[in-house]
């Protein structure tokens, strides 16, 4: 609910944050360093759902994140 709340450049920055997060966790689960592996499938639902909410809006990611 709060991501929809957010206006559209909001939303491409918070989405650029969360596939860094995930990216991040991904590397830190591939040394060995990451305790809860949980965070990792919660980093993925989080990119999955800014992305369905881009979507709907019809902001082109593409376009969006090359900026």
């Amino acid at each position: 609910s709060e991501v929809h709340a957010l206006d559209d450049h909001d939303l491409v920055e918070r989405l650029k944050q969360a596939r860094e997060e995930t990216f991040n966790l991904r590397f830190r689960h591939a040394t060995g360093e990451l305790e809860n592996s949980a965070a990792l499938a919660g980093a993925r639902r989080d990119v999955a759902r800014l992305i369905t909410v881009a979507r709907q809006r019809g902001i082109d990611l593409d376009k969006e994140l090359r900026t």
